[in-house]
């Protein structure tokens, strides 16, 4: 018996709706779009992480060595000039070198020292101040000059220095650079900051009218403006 043409359409649509020979394919593609993306953000997630993480470990090392940078010998009085702390600077970029840190970022170093010594009033003061890099950041702490302070407040901790010494601040500001670009996952910019005693007898003082740093080699100075 000869098949009506007009019903064949019918039939193979019928055929077609009940084949499942290629189920799974569809099923692999129609997933894969949400596979990827959960695959693209937690390789995201991870890279940012890990840049945080060497953000602090920049910052900590940064105070940690302003904290011993000075001239002279163990046990005597150790000056400090800016041609160490742009060193400090030039240490900072190399070693976030591949994160490119002063196209993104920006670092501030701030000394926090009593008004006066003896420090009779518990007051304090930031003495100096000195900063790299493109970004717009402004310390969260201060800036050169301020006076008056009750000390720093870092992570709901009140820090102060010590009647003979200071504290070295370290900040470390960077927008991150997104591995697969920021259309997918926004992440917020990082500020990292540390914190060393100085370890060791310091000239303060400084040359007359300055702020506790000398520049006898002339160079340039790191400057916060």
């Amino acid at each position: 018996m000869k098949m009506n043409p007009s019903l064949a359409p019918h039939r193979r649509l019928f055929r077609l709706l009940h084949d499942n020979r290629a189920i799974a394919m569809v099923e692999f593609g129609l997933c894969l779009p949400f596979f990827l993306g959960a695959g693209l953000a937690a390789t995201e997630l991870t890279h940012y992480t890990i840049t945080k993480m060497r953000i602090s470990q920049a910052a900590l090392h940064l105070a940690d060595d302003g904290s011993r940078i000075g001239t002279g010998y163990l046990l005597s009085t150790k000056q400090i000039s800016e041609a160490q702390i742009n060193d400090l600077m030039l240490g900072s970029g190399l070693e976030a070198s591949k994160l490119d840190l002063y196209t993104h970022g920006r670092v501030v170093i701030s000394s926090l020292e009593p008004i006066a010594r003896p420090n009779t009033t518990d007051r304090y003061r930031i003495r100096w101040q000195r900063c790299r890099g493109s970004k717009s950041y402004t310390s969260q702490f201060g800036r050169q000059g301020d006076t008056d302070l009750a000390g720093v407040t870092i992570n709901g901790n009140l820090v102060k220095a010590p009647d003979d010494g200071a504290v070295i601040i370290a900040e470390v500001a960077y927008d991150y650079q997104p591995l697969f670009g920021g259309r997918w996952i926004q992440l917020s910019p990082m500020t990292e900051t540390a914190t060393m005693y100085v370890r060791d007898n310091r000239e303060y003082s400084g040359p007359t009218g300055g702020v506790g740093i000398y520049n006898s080699e002339n160079v340039a100075v790191s400057s916060c403006a």
